[in-house]
């Protein structure tokens, strides 16, 4: 849905380049599908040349190799429009399935995302990339473990034992987001590092 008209639109706006996956593989939480975004310009000045039946020979053996690692699936069965709510990337918003499955936290995976959102304000809404992502899903599933909200964090900054990743964002190791680093939150969690 969104993915494909994304690209179209950015292909009608002038990109020289879109990204998109093979059908077997996209969707969800990966690119659009490169065979819908093909047969949407197929005609037009923006036609891509990409013949059908070659898509079709490809995706054929794509879907043969992902059904023998279906064990290793997310369990994801869906797309779901609640991203433009907490805007997880969707590489990130799979690790964070994982990982929150490996902590016990299945059951509160709505409330995990929702505490994705928080934390990427508490950290100062920064840009969501490898390795920033982590530190936000980091964040919000010590937050849903610790049983925290925005203002817990920021009150007792200087006593919680945050997640490694966070520590060391708020210390630069990473870079510094756009927006600068939170404050007061990084003094107090740096304070006595």
């Amino acid at each position: 849905g969104s993915g494909v008209a994304s690209m179209l639109a950015a292909a009608e706006a002038g990109a020289d380049i879109v990204d998109g996956a093979i059908d077997a593989m996209s969707g969800m939480t990966s690119q659009p599908s490169l065979g819908a975004i093909a047969a949407n310009l197929r005609g037009t000045d923006l036609d891509t040349g990409l013949d059908p039946s070659a898509l079709g020979a490809i995706n054929t053996y794509w879907e043969n190799v992902r059904s023998m690692y279906a064990p290793f699936e997310s369990g994801q069965l869906s797309g779901s429009s609640d991203v433009y709510e907490h805007e997880i990337p969707g590489g990130q918003y799979t690790n964070l399935l994982f990982q929150s499955k490996q902590l016990g936290l299945t059951e509160k995976w709505p409330e995990i995302k929702r505490k994705y959102a928080e934390a990427n304000i508490v950290l100062g809404d920064i840009p969501k990339v490898t390795p920033s992502s982590k530190v936000v899903g980091d964040l919000a599933q010590f937050m849903v473990a610790q049983n925290l909200d925005a203002t817990d964090i920021l009150e007792q900054a200087e006593t919680l034992a945050f997640p490694d990743s966070v520590v060391n964002y708020l210390k630069g190791d990473i870079g510094v987001p756009p927006g600068g680093f939170p404050e007061p939150l990084r003094s107090k969690v740096l304070q006595g590092r």
